[in-house]
């Protein structure tokens, strides 16, 4: 039988299966942070059930992180004693942990990958809906809840019914401009935040095969956001040359005994998906978010659709927008660079190269939060803080930062704030606050002109 790369994985992950229905599923590698883990290793204390297998999981801190002043003691009270239990927690049962200030530090889903733990192949979970990341490296990987962390610390797997099968197609030549993180947003907008439930996703076609790994990672970050459960890319050349060398990547023959593995796991040519969409690259645009879901995105030079359901009124209220308007010269006082989705050194690479020799517009608050202590150092060694630092940014440490709020971050009530994260719900950034998704290429045009600009009409250079 023909089979798809997340088939070819699945089924390699199959302990057993429960009268033809849920399967037991066996985890590879289980990535925690101080949020989601406190409850589930209270559960197994409580229970007096021992931790299976230690050496599997790999914890950081990061959503509560503070962006400055990161040498001293965390002032939110909450914030400390989450961070310390995690330390805690992981000391008490032999857990490697990339606290704050260590060297590996960074968000969960930039750490990871940049350090060599993800690799073809696995099965990866996480407490935080954004790990399909790592599916952009031929990864079935996937959110999962405080009590499922429980199960998979007490036995290394899951019980789970397998989703359906759903591939995006893209082909075509991206135009000038375009990122992957318009890619996906104008996925998200065509097919709706409902077309992925029950399913996992393979993005396929010539604009995925000649992205690079940060762009990868970024198209399968927002996969939880049209429903799917997960994202995947097929492995390739380019996926291997990135692993190659990193910290924890096999080494030498056993690394080119993994490729041969690796190379047997893209998708077999005669397969049949449940779901099928195909999207021509060259219609694909700068993209800008509206409204309060990822899939409320137009293309920068269109206006906001004029009609809509009782959702659609209430995100533009809440927005303060009307249907029928555009969205360039829209004064921003906010703009945000970091997150899982849009904090990797490639990212800041294009900031750089549109900001440098320009000026910060004086209106505008800009925050580029490197997503882990790597990403920080290559800033510094390839001279782009020095950019940001002269061009007026401010330039933080790493974390989740002004994604989520949960930390001292946050994005004033009632004010505008051009954000490369993945999520624009109310409140998402701050209470009130009103976020417009994009890439890092729009958010840095917008803080250098201090409004929202079309970028297809501007030196992108």
């Amino acid at each position: 039988m023909p089979k798809t790369l997340f088939d070819k994985v699945w089924d390699a992950h199959v302990v057993d299966s429960i009268n033809d229905g849920p399967q037991i599923l066996y985890i590879d590698k289980h990535l925690i942070h101080e949020v989601t883990s406190p409850q589930a290793f209270a559960e197994l204390e409580k229970r007096n059930i021992p931790i299976a297998r230690p050496n599997q999981i790999v914890a950081t801190a990061d959503h509560n992180t503070p962006t400055t002043n990161q040498h001293l003691p965390v002032r939110d009270e909450l914030s400390r004693k989450q961070l310390q239990q995690l330390t805690d927690n992981c000391a008490k049962h032999n857990i490697t942990l990339y606290g704050l200030g260590h060297q590996y530090n960074g968000i969960v889903h930039v750490m990871a990958p940049e350090l060599g733990i993800t690799q073809p192949g696995m099965t990866m979970v996480c407490g935080d809906s954004h790990t399909s990341t790592h599916g952009a490296f031929g990864t079935i990987a996937f959110g999962i809840g405080t009590s499922q962390v429980a199960q998979v610390f007490a036995s290394q797997c899951l019980l789970l019914k397998k989703p359906k099968s759903l591939r995006i197609t893209v082909n075509g030549t991206l135009k000038p401009g375009v990122l992957a993180k318009d890619v996906i947003l104008y996925i998200i907008a065509k097919v709706g935040t409902n077309a992925g439930t029950g399913y996992f996703c393979e993005y396929a076609g010539d604009v995925f095969e000649n992205m690079s790994m940060e762009g990868r990672m970024t198209v399968c970050n927002m996969s939880i956001e049209m429903g799917a459960r997960g994202g995947m890319i097929a492995p390739d050349q380019t996926t291997f040359d990135y692993i190659k060398g990193k910290k924890f990547a096999p080494q030498g023959d056993a690394f080119e005994k993994a490729v041969e593995y690796w190379k047997t796991l893209p998708t077999d040519s005669d397969v049949t998906f449940d779901e099928e969409y195909h999207f021509d690259a060259s219609d694909i645009a700068p993209m800008i978010t509206y409204g309060t879901n990822p899939g409320m995105g137009i293309k920068l030079n269109e206006n906001i659709p004029t009609t809509g359901d009782m959702t659609f009124n209430k995100a533009l209220e809440y927005m303060d927008l009307k249907g029928g308007q555009t969205l360039i010269n829209t004064p921003i006082n906010y703009v945000f660079i970091g997150s899982c989705t849009n904090s990797r050194i490639e990212d800041f690479r294009i900031a750089a190269q549109y900001i440098k020799g320009k000026q910060k517009a004086q209106n505008v608050n800009a925050w580029l939060v490197p997503g882990s202590q790597q990403v920080a150092k290559q800033l510094r060694e390839e001279g782009l803080t020095q950019i940001f630092e002269t061009a007026g940014f401010e330039l933080r440490q790493p974390g989740c930062s002004a994604c989520l709020a949960m930390n001292d971050d946050k994005i004033p009530s009632g004010e505008y704030c051009v954000s490369t994260s993945n999520r624009n719900f109310e409140g998402r950034q701050g209470q009130g606050a009103r976020t417009l998704l994009a890439s890092p290429l729009v958010a840095a045009a917008t803080a250098v002109e201090g409004k929202i600009v079309d970028i297809t009409k501007t030196q992108i250079a």
